[in-house]
């Protein structure tokens, strides 16, 4: 399960009533500070495992699975101020998946023109994804559509898969608007999974809706979705976009951004 809880909502009620009708094994929330971590402590003190990233910034993230979770770390891969999650989920029946968990900032004309920061912080996670040695899980607010030039080079490099294809759009944002929505909430996995379910989640006064999806492990079965490896001119894009996030970044600092 994973709804964007969004700064200006104040009222997590809605928000907590879905939580215990779904009660999802893996709870992720983004745009979260500390008032909304502090609001949901009662609703997901039945999850055992937490990483909690609670920043005042709307790029704060919440992760809860009654899963164990190893290896957990809270990287920056970009920018020291936008957090991800990259954690080993341990099943049930003892397999274990590398689950990454990314809200990369998007295009924003007074504070961040350029789509340089998304498009590395994608491509970073590309290429984890690309060299795993497990079944992986990337999910989060891409601020990106699936049919843009950045998450096709993403599926490209990550050699993922998009589990809406096949299924529909599945637009989560905005919630606020009745004609314009686009899906940037994603979901990418690995060849060994198999989509069970997928919805949208209703109203809980946020600018995206809750989306839900649920996956089956199943490995014999991964021959059939595996996906092309990517070009050398996919890898060296995929490179470039990388080097010039951390190049931007440098320059940020040095203006005193």
């Amino acid at each position: 399960m994973r709804p964007t809880c969004y700064k200006k909502n104040t009222n997590p009620n809605i928000l907590i009533e879905e939580i215990n009708t779904i009660d999802p094994d893996i709870l992720l929330l983004t745009e979260t500070d500390t008032r909304w971590m502090n609001d949901v402590a009662g609703a997901v003190s039945k999850y055992k495992y937490k990483v909690e990233i609670p920043i005042d910034n709307t790029y704060g993230m919440l992760l809860y699975s009654k899963l164990q979770l190893k290896d957990t770390e809270k990287k920056f891969l970009v920018d020291d101020s936008i957090p991800s999650i990259q954690t080993i989920v341990k099943l049930r029946s003892g397999k274990e998946i590398m689950l990454y968990a990314i809200h990369p900032t998007p295009p924003m004309p007074q504070e961040n023109p350029s789509s340089t920061d998304r498009d590395g912080e994608m491509m970073m996670v590309a290429k984890k994804a690309l060299n795993r040695n497990m079944p992986v899980v990337v999910a989060g607010d891409f601020n990106d559509v699936p049919w843009s030039g950045s998450t096709k080079l993403f599926k490209k490099v990550s050699t993922l898969l998009d589990i809406r294809v096949g299924r529909g759009f599945y637009n989560t944002f905005d919630a606020t608007s009745f004609i314009m929505k686009w899906p940037l909430d994603q979901f990418y996995v690995s060849e060994e999974f198999k989509v069970i379910k997928l919805a949208k989640g209703k109203d809980i006064d946020s600018d995206h809706l809750p989306f839900y999806v649920e996956l089956s492990l199943e490995p014999k079965d991964a021959k059939e979705q595996e996906s092309e490896e990517p070009t050398e001119s996919q890898l060296e894009n995929a490179e470039e976009q990388i080097q010039d996030a951390k190049e931007e970044q440098v320059e940020k600092k040095a203006e005193g951004q």
